[in-house]
């Protein structure tokens, strides 16, 4: 399963910097993952809804690291990129 296509959204808001878009094989596609700034570092975190207990769940992830590891690294080289291109934008 290959990513086609990653679409960048990015928002003003305290720890969430964007949402992200992603496309596998041209047929799939997972809406509102989100780039958070972590403690240390940028992450990914899948799409989740909220629990009746007030805890949230994911409504789609990977099953093995290898596959999570592919999607955070290329959401995150879009929006690194998306980031550049806006900046350039402004100039």
């Amino acid at each position: 399963m290959e990513i086609t296509d990653i679409k960048i959204f990015p928002v003003n808001e305290k720890r969430v910097k964007a949402y992200a878009s992603i496309v596998f094989d041209d047929c799939f596609i997972i809406r509102d993952l989100k780039i958070i700034h972590g403690e240390n570092k940028l992450f990914v975190a899948m799409p989740s809804k909220k629990m009746k207990d007030g805890s949230y769940r994911d409504t789609v992830h990977p099953l093995n690291n290898e596959t999570r590891h592919k999607i955070e690294s290329n959401v995150l080289d879009a929006y690194e990129k998306e980031l550049s291109k806006l900046a350039k934008e402004k100039e």
